[in-house]
């Protein structure tokens, strides 16, 4: 039996250990779009207490990823082979959310792009990176 994008993102993303470690929550889910959330906290900044770019990096390519793997046959995980992003902000406190969205889903390559916006306490929201990605399908091993 098939399992619905939900349920099959969910399923992936609760095995990730980094997601886990970082406080990583999955926000939304629907064919060919991924969203998730990151809270600011110690784990996540660089040297001026900023989010780090890595995981920023991180945000964006998991979200383009399950993106993907909503557009992925049954059966099948995705990898990722390269991915491109920008960085457009710095900010510190709040959180991220990266949403990914499927550009191109082809039987050997997935093409999703992630924008990452920081949300204050306020909720005013603010683009940091963009990215774009490239994934492969491969066998699911679990």
């Amino acid at each position: 039996m098939a399992l619905e994008p939900h349920e099959r993102v969910r399923t992936s993303f609760e095995r990730q250990g980094m997601m886990r470690h970082l406080g990583v929550r999955l926000l939304r889910v629907e064919p060919g779009l991924c969203e998730l959330a990151l809270p600011y906290s110690e784990k996540v900044t660089q040297q001026q207490d900023g989010f780090h770019g890595g995981a920023m990096g991180a945000l964006a390519d998991i979200a383009g990823g399950y993106a993907g793997l909503t557009m992925a046959p049954e059966g099948m995980e995705v990898t990722t082979v390269e991915y491109k992003i920008n960085f457009l902000a710095a900010f510190q406190g709040g959180e991220l959310r990266a949403t990914g969205r499927v550009v191109k889903a082809g039987r050997r390559i997935i093409v999703t792009t992630a924008e990452v916006v920081h949300v204050d306490a306020s909720d005013k929201q603010t683009v940091c990176a963009v990215m774009q990605q490239t994934l492969v399908p491969i066998p699911r091993t679990y």
